[in-house]
């Protein structure tokens, strides 16, 4: 008998579970096809000021003289294994309080 309870039990729940499955992407798919307005294209006008005023550009984005720069930011240059330890040797010489720390050799 307590089989059979926990086999409702389980059917009940499976057939929530799909239900709500089904339910989730209907509301998905119908959400993806709704055309939402531009937000640069309101039916009030603007005043002039607010159209005249250019985007802040982030600081990493600009170069020395203040211009933005026209290279891809991702790019990664393949660097051998005692480069990288010759560099990061340099960083952790250059740090404050070097001598603190015992060495290992």
């Amino acid at each position: 008998m307590l089989h059979l309870i926990y086999i409702v039990a389980f059917t009940i729940i499976a057939f929530l579970a799909v239900s709500n499955l089904i339910r989730s992407l209907i509301t998905v798919s119908m959400d993806s096809q709704r055309r939402y307005p531009n937000r640069n294209q309101t039916s009030s006008p603007k005043p002039q000021k607010r159209q005249n005023r250019q985007k802040a550009i982030h600081p990493e984005l600009l170069d020395e003289r203040g211009k933005p720069i026209n290279e891809p930011l991702l790019v990664m240059r393949s660097v051998s294994v005692e480069d990288a330890r010759q560099q990061l040797d340099a960083i952790y010489n250059a740090s404050p309080n070097p001598n603190n720390e015992t060495e290992d050799e």
